[in-house]
């Protein structure tokens, strides 16, 4: 049974490392897969087994966009940068913040990300006129800030909020936008480690193994973004938010 639970997470990890390399949204798939194999383990190992086998995937992808995209340094440091101060200090947020308020306030937004996608044809596939490099600076740093403190804190859907946040107030197509939020998600996922780990919340050998079949979903996934573009990520991302909407939705009923 443990082989088979353990052949079971392994699968999810591949599939989880493509889809957040395309789009954002392995925890998604990754964190419900880890609670049904593990039961008896508290959401805290959970979320701490989730990003060390997430760090891995992510650093992958983000390593592949950088090799092949102009990455726009620029923005994708100070965002980085204020992203791993605030995960931290999400994640140690969690123990006095009550998280159930959490799920309205984002299923809303999502469902306004989602909409707003669907009713520009053109969002993240056509580029805009970028803010001004040092307004550009100041925003990154908020919009790390604001999103690393999240995804610290909660989590589901940083990267789908990320990519949406570079393509929409950094004039970023999906391709960039998705190469940025790699970075980011990078820095997250390290800063909560750094909290998780020294605790003792991490399934070690478990969450190497999915390390593994992350980095080769990663890897899938940042290839087939770059060589079909922007338009192939927008659909992704599209599905990928529509998916967490559904979730959240039937969480929030529930």
């Amino acid at each position: 049974m443990i082989e088979v639970d353990l052949a079971w997470l392994l699968a999810v990890a591949l599939f989880a490392g493509f889809v957040d390399a395309v789009a954002g949204g392995g925890g998604l798939i990754q964190v419900p897969a880890l609670l049904t194999a593990l039961p008896g383990e508290s959401p805290a190992t959970i979320f701490g087994t989730n990003k060390l086998a997430s760090v891995f995937g992510t650093g992958n992808a983000a390593l592949r966009y950088a090799r092949r995209i102009v990455m726009p340094w620029g923005i994708a440091l100070p965002a980085a940068l204020a992203a791993f101060v605030f995960s931290f200090f999400g994640a140690a947020a969690v123990a006095w913040l009550p998280k159930d308020v959490m799920r309205p306030v984002v299923l809303v937004l999502l469902v306004a990300v989602l909409a707003y996608t669907l009713a520009k044809p053109d969002f993240g596939v056509a580029t805009g006129v970028p803010p001004a490099p040092t307004f550009a600076r100041r925003l990154a740093l908020l919009v790390g800030a604001i999103l690393g403190f999240y995804d610290g804190f909660f989590g589901p859907g940083t990267g789908s909020f990320l990519i949406f946040a570079f393509v929409r107030f950094f004039r970023l197509d999906f391709l960039h936008a998705s190469g940025v939020a790699k970075i980011v998600n990078l820095a997250t996922n390290a800063a909560a480690l750094v909290y998780f780990a020294p605790s003792g919340h991490v399934l070690w050998v478990t969450a190497c193994g999915m390390a593994v079949f992350n980095i080769l979903g990663a890897q899938i996934g940042a290839r087939m973004a770059i060589r079909h573009g922007s338009g192939f990520v927008r659909w992704i991302f599209i599905a990928v938010a529509s998916a967490l909407v559904l979730r959240f939705g039937y969480d929030t009923l529930a």
